[in-house]
């Protein structure tokens, strides 16, 4: 069923998708969406860990690289908001631009804030902790700049990634620049 409603999102905005639509498309019996689902959000708080899933696959980065990375690279080259990171990303949000408008929109539903913690204690932490930043501060700092860097990634989203994936880094770059200025 995660395919088949990926597959209604891609034409059609979340709000007008059926349960009728979804079982057709996936030749399946409403009962037995009601057996798995109770409703269609249910279907897309699946299919977001489903893409989540397949974008870690798409990614397939080697977190402990990443890790060791944070903690020994010289502190000039611990940058994140690069192409090299980036890019993939971007990428994949764009192939995908219909389920992530949705979930962006629908962040508050999908517990997406809890990935964000998750991001926090395991990667922006660390970063914020060798640059002496405190957790006092680091809370609010991380929670401008991930606010920020999603508010860019949202609006690109809505304008359909008319923008290449480079231009909207280079936007990310000066917005994360912009206090050095």
């Amino acid at each position: 069923m995660d395919e088949a409603f990926l597959a209604l999102l891609e034409k059609k905005d979340f709000e007008y998708i059926t349960v009728k639509e979804i079982c057709a498309k996936a030749g399946v019996n409403r009962s037995t969406f009601y057996l798995h689902y109770e409703t269609v959000g249910d279907l897309l708080a699946e299919s977001a860990e489903y893409i989540n899933a397949r974008f870690l696959e798409y990614m397939k980065v080697d977190s402990a690289a990443v890790i060791s990375k944070m903690r020994d690279c010289p502190l000039d080259e611990l940058y994140f908001v690069t192409s090299e990171y980036l890019i993939p990303y971007l990428n994949y949000v764009s192939e995908n631009r219909r389920l992530f408008l949705t979930m962006v929109r629908r962040a508050g539903v999908l517990g997406l804030d809890a990935s964000y913690a998750g991001l926090m204690k395991h990667v922006f932490i660390p970063i914020l902790e060798r640059f002496d930043i405190g957790q006092d501060d680091a809370e609010y700092m991380m929670a401008y700049y991930i606010n920020g860097l999603m508010a860019i990634i949202t609006r690109w989203l809505e304008n359909d990634c008319a923008e290449s994936a480079e231009r909207i880094i280079a936007v990310m770059q000066k917005c994360a620049a912009f206090p050095k200025m």
